[in-house]
């Protein structure tokens, strides 16, 4: 494929987004008949008609949505490495917004941030332990730290963390009065601490699985929560069961305060992510940053 094809087939882009020849121009800097004679040229070189043409609006053919929908993710990849390329030689620099989880916060971010700003004065690291799963565009966050279940499908995730299980526990306290859960469904019988994470959804089911065999239970209980530092305090104090990250309740489980159940029940996941908009540009600070907290196992 020569120079004047990618030329043409960017153009082909520019015309498919704003479904004009006049706009399409006015968004490359040519004119309309510019653009329409080179779709011309395009359709006589392949062969086959790209674009529907009326008085009002241009809308793709078959052959040009086949086209067009291989066109996108090229271009954007091809776009975002050119942006990678003009950042290399910028030292870093501005604002970082982040939203992530306390637990995440702590483990996984901090001790990078720390360093970096450090390295990077210039840069600045804004860190929001909000427990609900922020909207990312809507609250103008750069980037989240979230589990893999969490992350939303336009999202490019790097993992940062390594793999991680999820661990249902009591304090002994509430064992002495409760018996102890054998079978996932065992739990319905008992006070369940759980978490809402979004204040518009439901409340977070425990999954479990063992041999195959997969258990998605629905609980309640005395509270429902959006910080796992709160689960964790309810149930050392007797409320009843949490389910939170292994890593969470690990320093009270080896001082006794805590027991945990059901840890056959309990595989290894896919641990924290970094996530970020595919559709932005990746600013050099974020970058390192991305760079930095990728987890390499």
């Amino acid at each position: 494929m020569d120079r004047d094809m990618i030329g043409d087939l960017s153009i082909l882009l520019a015309v498919a987004d704003e479904g004009n020849f006049t706009r399409a121009g006015h968004r490359l800097g040519v004119s309309q008949s510019a653009v329409s004679h080179t779709i011309r040229r395009l359709e006589d070189r392949i062969g086959v008609k790209l674009l529907n043409r009326n008085s009002r609006s241009v809308t793709l053919t078959d052959a040009g949505e086949r086209l067009i929908a291989t066109l996108r993710p090229s271009f954007r990849q091809v776009s975002d490495r050119i942006e990678e390329v003009r950042t290399l030689g910028e030292r870093p620099s501005g604002l970082i917004r982040v939203t992530v989880s306390k637990p995440a916060a702590q483990r996984i971010l901090w001790p990078v941030a720390s360093q970096l700003v450090r390295d990077f004065p210039e840069v600045t690291i804004e860190i929001s332990t909000d427990g609900r799963l922020s909207d990312l565009a809507e609250d103008r966050f750069d980037c989240a730290i979230r589990l893999s279940e969490h992350l939303g499908p336009d999202m490019i995730a790097v993992p940062v963390g390594p793999p991680l299980e999820m661990a249902a526990f009591a304090s002994p306290d509430y064992l002495k009065d409760h018996p102890l859960p054998e079978h996932p469904e065992d739990l319905i019988g008992h006070n369940c601490i759980v978490m809402r994470h979004r204040v518009d959804g439901g409340t977070y089911d425990w999954e479990f699985e063992k041999d195959g065999e997969e258990r998605v239970i629905k609980l309640d209980g005395p509270f429902i929560l959006n910080d796992s530092g709160m689960v964790l305090q309810a149930a050392l104090e007797g409320h009843g069961i949490g389910f939170l990250t292994a890593p969470e309740i690990e320093e009270a489980v080896a001082a006794g305060r805590l027991r945990r159940l059901l840890a056959d029940w309990c595989p290894p996941f896919e641990g924290y992510h970094l996530c970020y908009s595919g559709r932005r540009n990746v600013s050099s600070a974020l970058r390192v940053l991305i760079d930095r907290l990728r987890y390499r196992g």
